[in-house]
């Protein structure tokens, strides 16, 4: 079986009309944490992500299209998950923790995904099929620039890179009030409002999401730490970021494989560079050549 470019974790998508659900799917014991930093979140376990709480570990994590209505997409994961056994060990058998984000778009209109659609992406992460980019799973109906009037492109970007011994992966779905900016701080979709007299998009339509993952043995404190600067890589790459109007959000997760040179600040720096590089791939196929 070939996994997708992203360590040790599977992902897979399930695309549906204007919407869709991406599922990530880190190996067992994989220690995780996250941050929100946007004014609208539209979330699902998010507060035992804090390092103050009980439970350390995240069997998957779910990116959807669907607003709050799309958090259901993470029961068909929890279910499927339930029935291969894994989760955080109870009396009562284990329970799988499964953290959701969503982003808002049209599906909140005319049809959200469902847990049949998070399950349909999390079987589809384990088959191996390939995990694509642009307008695909979570960001499907996705667009940007909406503080200027406009309606551009969106999508769901991921990038990899090193970090000493350590490897570094960031998965987004771009869905911003914002602009996507180049790496010279430029407007990729230039930067004219659209014309006088076009009616004003709903004004909290948007959010980013993302994860971020590396193969560092991290505590649950350092991936808070590491969820900091996938936020970091946000105000890079998308201008203005964390508005009242975006929910956005960051999970971080640790899978552990390397112990040895792991340098946290490091990791973190490489972190906030490949979560800007993930947002910029997301919208490329709409740039064209070039």
């Amino acid at each position: 079986m070939t996994r997708p470019q992203l360590l040790s974790a599977y992902a897979g998508h399930w695309t549906g009309a204007g919407t869709g659900v991406t599922v990530i799917l880190p190996p067992p014991g994989t220690v995780a944490s996250g941050e929100v930093r946007g004014g609208a979140p539209a979330t699902r376990e998010f507060a035992l992500l804090d390092p103050t709480r009980l439970v350390n570990r995240v069997d998957a994590v779910v990116l959807s299209g669907g607003s709050a209505f799309g958090l259901a997409a993470a029961d068909g994961v929890m279910g499927l998950l339930r029935e291969r056994g894994a989760g955080f060990p109870t009396p009562a058998g284990p329970v799988p923790i499964v953290v959701g984000m969503s982003i808002f778009d049209g599906s909140v209109r005319t049809g959200p995904p469902d847990a049949a659609a998070g399950r349909a992406a999390a079987l589809a992460a384990w088959s191996g099929e390939p995990f694509g980019t642009g307008r695909v799973g979570a960001a499907t109906g996705a667009s940007t620039g909406s503080w200027r009037l406009r309606q551009d492109p969106g999508g769901l970007g991921q990038a990899v890179r090193a970090a000493g011994p350590v490897q570094v992966a960031a998965v987004v779905a771009v869905n911003a009030w914002g602009d996507v900016l180049a790496g010279d701080g430029s407007p990729l979709f230039g930067g004219t409002a659209a014309v006088a007299g076009t009616e004003a998009p709903f004004g909290i339509a948007n959010t980013t999401v993302a994860v971020v993952l590396t193969n560092a043995r991290l505590s649950k404190v350092d991936c808070f730490l590491l969820a900091q600067s996938g936020h970091t890589g946000f105000a890079r790459a998308l201008h203005p970021a964390h508005s009242r109007f975006d929910g956005d959000a960051v999970v971080a997760l640790a899978t552990g494989e390397v112990t040895d040179g792991v340098d946290l600040d490091l990791v973190r720096a490489t972190a906030a560079e490949t979560v800007a590089e993930a947002i910029r791939t997301a919208v490329r196929p709409a740039l064209g050549p070039g």
